[in-house]
């Protein structure tokens, strides 16, 4: 009875553990306490007061109305809640997944007739039903297609274009383009017809929030305040920046001057809504889905993943997948576009002292009650300073120093940063984030096809071996060893041929071939063709070859093969027994030496 009731409660325990794992809220929610809620509320206050203006921008910048926006970071937050393994990640409108969502929706909408809120809708669908799908078939690792030296050279240039499609909101002009040459050339046409008070209002809100990012805190650090209050404070900006240019608009009833504001906003929580199945739209959208799923989600990762490690907590980047695809999938059903973890929300969360996801779920509360009682407040803000929001927010992610990095560290790493930048300038930002995978993959198979190879000989006095162009060390004519620090596959099978032949054509006194295999993690078909044929070409030279230091994998796989059966020559568990074996004299000669 005993053992079977033991039995039973294991099984429990491991039901309740496999549960946990997709609902990462129940590990948390049993260590909440007093202290917990405290700090998560104080960051809450934060955040929600960080949000709000910022929410309305990001729709602005998506193309969609300003309550979208506030919708966007409402259910999203709750479900991220629920299902996401970050303790401090702020989920919602990202400037360049709004970016990508407008530059998605508006080609969508000129090709199909669907309005702009159901395409957006529809966006948010899919790429939560994708999100979701990879999490659960762990494809994760499908992010790593994309290098972070190409992923910052795409944020750089999104924020440039970003920068650019907000100031006709400055101007007070009608201006559009897929590209920076587009827009450029839109705005440029349109100066004459910029508006005056919008103008000003639009340079003071950008000046004012440039301050405010340090001269503010300092100010506040001047008149005796805390630096934790000061640099609470100091976040504040936009909000002041907000309330005082409507106060303005308001009271000089500058809209009546052209002024272009906000406008009614419906005084509601998010609705239920949902997506569009239309097969035309799906076939449309599921390709900027894909796109803006997977930067979205690399993204956010490495935010996650950046907070995580200063508090020594763990992220699930498979579950991450099912909490963002959660999270977008609840933006579809209420009213909202695709969102994602933002850098400047998160650090101002972590900052804040917000300790568990709750702090997330009470911002969304607090956009709620904000969107029931204060949208009649927001009717006169002007989109100038919306878009002086979107401006100062994204100066950040601007980094040129990325090219001067890649170009003194690695020419192809610059390559593929430049033209992952040129592309997303010139052409637009799906193209960008097409030419940003393909440089990442064309950059990869162009470092392992030629892997760095090492002839390599015995170190005195040691059992190592290292590359006899580096070192002092002792070989034997009658032995050649080659060390592959790379796996082989079908892009470098061939050369490693190649190389074996140039290095063995002209000489007449090697008998042995060693091919050191302690960096080759996997070998494919294509590779284990070549090393046959390596293997009978080495043989018409009278020649014999042998491996060392294979992995045991790798043995695995090669058992199943007629190489080892084929081979002319033995497997030695170590370089140092295979020297000891076929080249005596050198050990002899070691031996010497070290005596000596």
């Amino acid at each position: 009875m005993d053992g079977a009731a033991g039995l039973a409660t294991g099984r429990q325990s491991v039901k309740r553990a496999s549960i946990a794992s997709y609902l990462p809220c129940l590990e948390w929610g049993r260590e909440y306490d007093r202290g917990s809620l405290i700090n998560d509320l104080l960051a809450a206050v934060i955040v929600t007061i960080m949000l709000i203006p910022q929410s309305l921008a990001y729709a602005l910048l998506a193309g969609l109305p300003p309550e979208a926006g506030l919708y966007a970071s409402i259910v999203p937050i709750l479900l991220y809640a629920i299902f996401g393994t970050s303790r401090t990640l702020a989920v919602g409108p990202v400037a360049v997944v709004s970016l990508m969502t407008a530059t998605a929706i508006g080609s969508v909408v000129h090709n199909t007739g669907v309005d702009h809120v159901t395409a957006a809708l529809t966006l948010a669908g899919l790429s939560g039903v994708m999100l979701v799908t990879m999490g659960l078939f762990r494809l994760g690792f499908l992010a790593n297609f994309l290098s972070h030296p190409v992923i910052a050279g795409f944020i750089t240039a999104s924020a440039i274009l970003i920068a650019a499609s907000q100031l006709k909101h400055v101007l007070g002009v009608s201006a559009d383009g897929h590209n920076l040459l587009e827009l450029l050339l839109s705005l440029a046409s349109q100066l004459n017809a910029a508006n005056r008070e919008t103008l000003l209002l639009g340079v003071t809100s950008i000046a004012f929030l440039f301050w405010c990012r340090k001269g503010l805190k300092a100010l506040l650090l001047h008149l005796g305040l805390s630096p934790k209050l000061a640099e609470a404070l100091a976040r504040t900006g936009p909000v002041m920046a907000v309330l005082v240019t409507t106060a303005l608009v308001w009271g000089l009833q500058l809209d009546s001057h052209g002024v272009s504001v906000v406008g009614a906003v419906p005084q509601a929580l998010p609705p239920l809504t949902w997506p569009s199945v239309s097969a035309d739209l799906l076939r449309e959208l599921w390709m900027p889905a894909l796109l803006i799923s997977v930067i979205g989600f690399v993204e956010s990762i490495s935010v996650a993943q950046t907070l995580a490690a200063k508090r020594r907590q763990r992220i699930r980047s498979d579950q991450e997948l099912i909490g963002l695809g959660a999270a977008n999938m609840g933006a579809a059903l209420t009213g909202g576009f695709p969102v994602t973890g933002g850098f400047s929300r998160s650090v101002v969360n972590f900052e804040a002292g917000a300790e568990t996801p709750a702090a997330g779920a009470m911002t969304a509360v607090m956009l709620a009650i904000a969107a029931l009682i204060m949208t009649p407040l927001i009717h006169y803000l002007p989109k100038a300073t919306l878009a002086a929001t979107i401006i100062v927010a994204v100066f950040s992610l601007v980094d040129f120093s990325i090219l001067k990095r890649s170009w003194s560290y690695s020419r192809a790493d610059f390559a593929a940063v430049f033209i992952t930048m040129v592309v997303t300038l010139v052409i637009g930002v799906e193209a960008g984030v097409s030419a940003g995978v393909i440089a990442s993959v064309a950059l990869f198979l162009y470092r392992t096809s030629r892997p760095h190879v090492a002839e390599v000989g015995l170190v005195p006095g040691t059992q190592h071996f290292r590359n006899i162009h580096r070192h002092r060390v002792l070989t034997d004519p009658s032995l050649v060893t080659i060390r592959v620090d790379e796996s082989l596959y079908f892009a470098n099978a061939r050369y490693l041929e190649d190389l074996i032949h140039d290095r063995l054509a002209s000489s007449d006194t090697t008998r042995h071939l060693v091919l050191m295999c302690s960096a080759i993690n996997e070998i494919d078909m294509s590779a284990l063709e070549s090393l046959e044929a390596i293997n009978h070409r080495l043989a018409d030279m009278n020649i014999s070859m042998h491996l060392s230091e294979v992995k045991g994998p790798v043995m695995d796989r090669l058992q199943q093969s007629h190489l080892l059966d084929e081979l002319t020559g033995q497997v030695f568990l170590s370089q140092y027994e295979a020297i000891q074996s076929l080249t005596p004299a050198v050990i002899a000669a070691e031996l010497t030496e070290a005596a000596a």
